[in-house]
């Protein structure tokens, strides 16, 4: 017999050895002796209160074994000789696309403008560094996508999109611990991507599947209104039937691309803002009662905030606890930041994009001229402004938070955990009032929704821009663009996606789009 329950326990039960099959054997009345199993299906914490509770949901298996494999299997067959899928773009969707062609019978073959993993650590090293930015080698761009180097957080809010535990179940058939599996915000960790995605890379090619590094694609090739071919940056031509665009939030020549072609793109609203960075210490305090370090058992503390400002969303956005803020510039000339963190979230600081939402509709009436790209040129002015007002390299403008929301100039700001280096900036007259105004706002507000959040201690950093794509590409009900047979928008790039999880489901959905009448 297989019974599903609810447990949870305290800081001072948790370490205690079998704690949750003691626990199992008095709620359900059992002899523990008849308890074969306990299976943890989804752990989280529960820190509202001044006791905090670990809650389960487990399986206890009473006089029955626990199965040892998982109920997902990934048959991959070799497709060296089948008919091929053309996708552009090896991050989270451009990924799963080609394992998904692979199972269906598929060759996918994947192009990428960045480098691979060990490369692309070079060109990391060198915009931290030097703030030399490699156009097709950053944060963003590069074998696995931005997803790589910036956190691995595995949290999505898409549960009607797909499968999002075959997504998992993936990642950890590819080297993933099994922790992702229970996890309520699960995490892998900068540090232990890179080998999970070269897991990934090194499937797709033992069973036929095709991948090119630094093959950028420059042009597409129609008749008529269907995918003929495509061009790469070389000037090498390639015969396509099916092509799926996984370029991601960032690949803006692709849009370009598209509307020079007169192929249907929308501005999509967007967000943008600051990243903010505390000392870890205080989050953890806020967030788990106490007034010195975190209890050992404790994860860094994370948090979630959202406040309506003058009609607009003001949010926090991929929160790093334990991480870093990095430079995610893809071009000369603009400063973007990001955060990650490694897989302990063992740094001393915690950084959240901290943003506001943009209708552009209504809210830039200055880019109309831009069309379908208003939104696109909107985050270059911003990213152009920060470069600027950093001294016109990759540091970044910064400031104190409360001397932001005050409206003064910092004299000096706390230390960071961002490597090309702060300067100081009146960003609170520096961003649009239509942003400026709403983050001071917000900020007041998650001072009194989290006391202790509001502190000179903590700095803003300018800007976060890319939090998602300002750009749409439509498709319709069959993932197909709506005016281009063949043409398959996928992931964040096509305005489908919100995050790794969210991308890899959409790659699948794609690629079992594309195989049909093929």
């Amino acid at each position: 017999m297989v019974r599903n329950i609810q447990l949870r326990t305290t800081l001072r039960e948790e370490p205690i050895e079998g704690i949750l099959t003691k626990k199992a054997s008095k709620y359900l009345g059992v002899d523990i002796a008849d308890i074969t199993a306990v299976k943890v299906l989804k752990k989280s914490i529960d820190a509202r209160k001044a006791t905090i509770y670990f809650n389960y949901k487990v399986s206890v298996y009473i006089r029955e074994a626990a199965p040892e494999k998982s109920d997902y299997i990934f048959e991959y067959k070799d497709v060296s000789k089948a008919k091929e899928i053309h996708i552009i773009g090896f991050g989270p969707a451009g990924m799963y696309a080609a394992l998904r062609c692979i199972e269906l019978g598929y060759k996918p073959i994947v192009l990428e403008r960045g480098k691979n993993v060990q490369d692309r650590r070079r060109d990391l090293k060198a915009i931290n560094q030097k703030h030399i930015v490699n156009e097709d080698s950053n944060y963003c761009f590069g074998e696995g996508g931005a997803g790589t180097y910036s956190d691995g957080k595995l949290y999505t809010r898409s549960l009607k999109r797909g499968d999002v535990r075959r997504i998992f179940e993936n990642l950890v058939f590819h080297g993933a611990t099994h922790e992702i599996l229970v996890d309520a915000h699960p995490h892998i960790g900068t540090n232990k991507l890179p080998k999970l995605v070269e897991n990934i890379r090194e499937t797709i090619i033992k069973f036929g599947g095709e991948i090119h590094f630094e093959s950028r694609m420059v042009d597409i090739i129609l008749k008529n209104n269907a995918i003929q071919g495509i061009v790469l940056q070389n000037g090498k031509e390639m015969g396509v039937s099916r092509l799926i665009l996984a370029t991601g939030h960032s690949a803006r020549d692709i849009y370009e691309l598209l509307h020079k072609k007169n192929i249907a793109i929308q501005a999509k609203s967007f967000a943008m803002g600051v990243r903010v960075e505390h000392p870890q210490h205080i989050i953890d305090s806020i967030q788990y009662h106490c007034s010195g370090s975190r209890n050992e058992l404790l994860p860094a503390a994370s948090y979630s905030l959202v406040e309506q400002v003058k009609n607009r969303g003001v949010y926090s956005f991929c929160m790093c606890p334990g991480g870093f803020i990095v430079p995610a510039a893809t071009a000369p000339g603009e400063v973007v930041v990001n955060g990650m963190s490694p897989s302990k979230r063992n740094n001393l600081y915690a950084n959240s994009g901290i943003v506001v939402e943009i209708n552009v509709d209504v809210d830039i009436p200055k880019y109309e001229r831009f069309g379908p790209l208003k939104g696109l040129e909107y985050q270059k002015n911003l990213e152009r402004l920060a470069f600027t007002s950093g001294g016109r390299s990759q540091v970044a403008p910064a400031q104190r938070l409360t001397d932001f929301v005050e409206g003064k100039l910092s004299p000096s700001l706390n230390p960071t955990s961002y490597q090309p280096g702060l300067k100081s900036a009146p960003l609170h007259s520096l961003l649009p009032k239509l942003i400026g105004s709403r983050l001071r706002g917000g900020f007041m507000a998650f001072g009194e929704k989290m006391k202790g959040y509001y502190t000179e201690e903590a700095n803003i950093v300018g800007v976060e821009s890319r939090t998602s794509s300002p750009v749409n590409i439509p498709r319709n009900e069959n993932l197909e663009h709506p005016e281009i047979h063949g043409l398959f928008p996928c992931g964040e790039g096509g305005g489908y996606a919100g995050g790794i999880v969210s991308a890899a489901m959409d790659g699948e959905r794609c690629a079992e789009a594309a195989i049909v009448g093929l």
